[in-house]
């Protein structure tokens, strides 16, 4: 991506990006709660997270069906202004035919028939196109559609080549910052969680820890996996209660009662806290690589290892309890970082830490 920062340009960009002490600002409009706790603004992004078969794009339906209709539909309460009251749906995954039965799921949740068009939502099939496409498809669509207020991305990873990448992550959180602010909207996307903890995916998923306005996590209950549960993975409101839902006879999301979901999901250990870097860095440690030894240490007992983890993870700013280190311990073997063996553990330094990206 080119910077738009030029020397011809710049002090007439810098008068635009000035504040100054005097300037009035409106309260960004909230559009979405959930139980009075503010889940989405104009001007602001959010995100729903969750594993395979947690039911995401169900609720991310009912979001869309509250905002179309202005009418609570699970627990969402909208409140989108007139002029802003048209959803633009880009999904990046689907075939046609399952883009389709989506399409039809919103109308029959919003109480329009199924089949019959509705000039509030805008229904995007990117499936076919590469990152770069998609993202440029998405900045036209919103510069001549100034009456959407409501944009979803179901798919967020797919408008990068590398979820990998610090750089291109940090790219495209850029560019929904400047979406949401220049047109004045709210995003809300969709991103997968990591098959071995409750992580959102890549080097995207800490851009969108660090920037989002509220993360909604979708998990199945655990005593009945026909039924998703809705938590507060990150919100900067007060957290609301959690709820759920359950998918009916007709194929439509419908609020479930009386269940006890005052527990979060289960959280395992944040790596993303760390880059892979300061991960290969601590290690090195642990198994004493230096500039002068490149040979690891063959075997390291069960013994020292939480041990030698603990010191050698507070130097790369790492610093938690022994218990911590434990849930560290399993991550890195379920990443294959390092193995277990009878006598001890063995490190395996070309390690990479994200698993590939599901469809």
């Amino acid at each position: 991506m080119e910077s738009r920062v030029t020397t011809e340009n710049f002090h007439e960009l810098w008068q635009s990006i000035l504040i100054h002490a005097g300037d009035k600002f409106a309260t960004p409009p909230v559009v979405i709660k959930i139980n009075g706790s503010v889940i989405s603004t104009l001007g602001n992004f959010s995100a729903s997270t969750g594993k395979g078969k947690s039911k995401k794009t169900f609720n991310v339906c009912a979001i869309v069906a509250a905002a179309l209709t202005n009418m609570k539909i699970l627990n969402y309460e909208p409140s989108f202004p007139e002029g802003k009251r048209k959803v633009l749906y880009f999904d990046t995954e689907q075939s046609a035919y399952h883009c389709h039965k989506v399409l039809k799921r919103i109308n029959e949740l919003s109480g329009f028939p199924p089949d019959e068009e509705n000039e509030r939502l805008e229904f995007v099939m990117l499936r076919e196109y590469s990152p770069l496409d998609r993202r440029q498809i998405i900045e036209l669509a919103l510069s001549e559609r100034p009456d959407v207020g409501l944009v979803i991305i179901d798919g967020l990873r797919d408008l990068l080549f590398d979820i990998n990448s610090s750089t291109e992550s940090a790219e495209v959180i850029g560019l929904l910052m400047k979406w949401t602010s220049q047109y004045n909207l709210h995003i809300h996307t969709v991103l997968h969680l990591n098959k071995g903890d409750d992580n959102v995916r890549g080097h995207i998923g800490t851009e969108l820890n660090h920037k989002a306005e509220t993360i909604l996590q979708i998990c199945r209950n655990e005593n009945d996996d026909r039924i998703s549960e809705v938590h507060a993975a990150l919100i900067r409101d007060k957290e609301f209660t959690p709820f759920a839902f359950m998918i009916n006879n007709k194929g439509l999301p419908e609020k479930v009662e009386g269940l006890d979901l005052r527990h979060r999901p289960k959280k395992g250990f944040n790596y993303r806290t760390l880059s892979e870097e300061k991960h290969r860095e601590a290690l090195d440690i642990v198994f004493g690589i230096t500039e002068k030894n490149k040979t690891p240490i063959p075997i390291i007992k069960a013994t020292e290892l939480i041990e030698r983890l603990m010191k050698a993870y507070k130097t790369v700013g790492y610093d938690r309890k022994k218990n911590c280190h434990y849930n560290l311990r399993q991550f890195l073997l379920n990443r294959k970082v390092i193995e277990q063996t009878e006598l001890g553990f063995v490190y395996n330094r070309n390690f990479h830490l994200d698993e590939p990206d599901e469809k």
